[in-house]
């Protein structure tokens, strides 16, 4: 028998320790999205960083459910959708200005937005959360389909083809703002960002954010220490599907309309990308999932039409090579540069630059000589004056060797570490 005990108050993190942790980042947060403005960004700069704000918070609630209780949802847009439709009626109950809807400001919309999906997640998550695993994600999967085919079907509440669209000016101003330039929408998109990011935050915190991780990991545990696992996800539900109807409801007052479209498959794969990409195990990690998607999606097609491919090809190596996401590769490289050895951590992430870069060249060859000859259009490729035609030696070169000698290295120093860890 021994007497040794466990101090679990030294465990805890100091005061400094927390307020460092937990308070610091949200303040520079805050300071940037204030100061984002005074740098004068063009009216298309401004709009993306909306839209960012929009999938930020989005992708936030889909991590609630995909990161800390472990459900894959193929079917999160319904609520943003939902959330986002529910807000383009209340922007139009406000533009006729009848009753209790004269008062209200459309600057509230992403409130009404979070009840919406609120209820939706209730609703759709009753029966949803009886089951985790995959049937929970085959659910969500026809409880998708449904509500994305329901949109085509009922035209009073969701428009039909055409969806349903409103007037984001209307209604009286809140704090000066008449969100008709998109700089003042930028105010309005910033403080619902920084409200959804504190509150997915808050909610991690909690006992039942806690506990949601706990069922995740071991429900039978949860349920031993006398917990129902099935309704702390049927909770976790409600409040991802409350943030995502949020998001819709920042969508609406961003873009004026909402399509049966919000609803469907696509929405729903995007965010499963961006926050998996992201890394679904940090609470950052859906933040700069949702930051890069967002850019890719708009300015990635600007320069090259096979710009899907390269989010598919994205994707799938993080899944194969980085599963902790961007997040860990950030988090990694900070923590390598904190520690002792932090000249041999450099000289390993230089090589796996090395390594990363000429797999990238490479498949950048292929997918775009592959992507001009499938055109037909006999267009050849023309990266820094250098002609790569489909039948040139010169792009089989390019295409296979740097691909070959980059696999072919990072497998080497994938076996180095392996040989030192054990």
């Amino acid at each position: 028998m021994t007497d040794t005990t466990i101090d679990y108050a030294a465990l805890e993190p100091s005061r400094s320790e927390k307020f460092r942790q937990r308070v610091v980042p949200f303040i520079l947060f805050a300071l940037l999205l204030i100061v984002i403005p005074f740098f004068g960004p063009s009216r298309t700069t401004v709009t993306l960083l909306n839209h960012m704000g929009i999938t930020i918070v989005f992708a936030l609630s889909f991590n609630m459910l995909l990161g800390k209780a472990g459900l894959l949802s193929f079917g999160h847009a319904v609520y943003m959708g939902l959330g986002g439709y529910f807000a383009v009626h209340v922007m139009n109950w406000i533009g006729d200005a009848e009753g209790v809807w004269s008062v209200i400001p459309v600057f509230s919309l992403p409130a009404f937005g979070f009840g919406a999906g609120a209820l939706a997640g209730a609703v759709i998550g009753w029966p949803s959360c009886r089951r985790s695993g995959t049937p929970f994600a085959m659910i969500s999967l026809g409880v998708a389909e449904l509500v994305a085919a329901a949109g085509f079907m009922f035209d009073s509440l969701f428009g039909g083809e055409m969806g349903i669209s409103g007037d984001r000016m209307t209604g009286p101003e809140f704090l000066g703002l008449s969100l008709g330039p998109v700089d003042e929408v930028y105010w309005f998109i910033a403080f619902w960002t920084f409200i959804g990011v504190l509150g997915t935050y808050a909610f991690t915190r909690t006992p039942l954010g806690r506990l949601s991780e706990a069922s995740r990991d071991n429900p039978e545990r949860v349920a031993f220490v006398g917990y129902n696992p099935e309704r702390v996800r049927y909770l976790v539900f409600i409040f991802a599907g409350a943030f995502a109807g949020m998001a819709g409801g920042m969508s609406a007052v961003q873009d004026e309309i909402f399509t049966p479209e919000n609803l469907s498959l696509i929405p729903s794969g995007a965010i499963l990308i961006a926050t998996y990409v992201g890394g679904i195990r940090y609470f950052a990690g859906p933040i700069m999932g949702a930051v890069l998607m967002t850019y890719m999606q708009s300015n990635l097609s600007d320069f090259t039409m096979g710009w899907l491919l390269y989010m598919g090809i994205l994707f799938i190596g993080v899944v194969m090579f980085a599963p902790n996401g961007i997040a860990g590769l950030v988090f990694g490289a900070w923590n390598g540069l904190r520690s002792a050895d932090r000249s041999a951590v450099l000289v390993d992430w230089l090589k796996r630059g090395v390594a990363l870069l000429l797999i990238t060249l490479s498949v950048i060859v292929i997918v775009e000589v592959s992507f001009r000859y499938s055109e037909g259009y006999g267009e050849v490729f023309h990266p820094f004056g250098i002609e790569l035609a489909p039948g040139s030696v010169l792009t089989w070169f390019l295409g296979i060797v740097p691909l070959a000698a980059g696999v072919l290295f990072m497998r080497h120093l994938n076996r180095k570490d392996e040989e030192v860890s054990t």
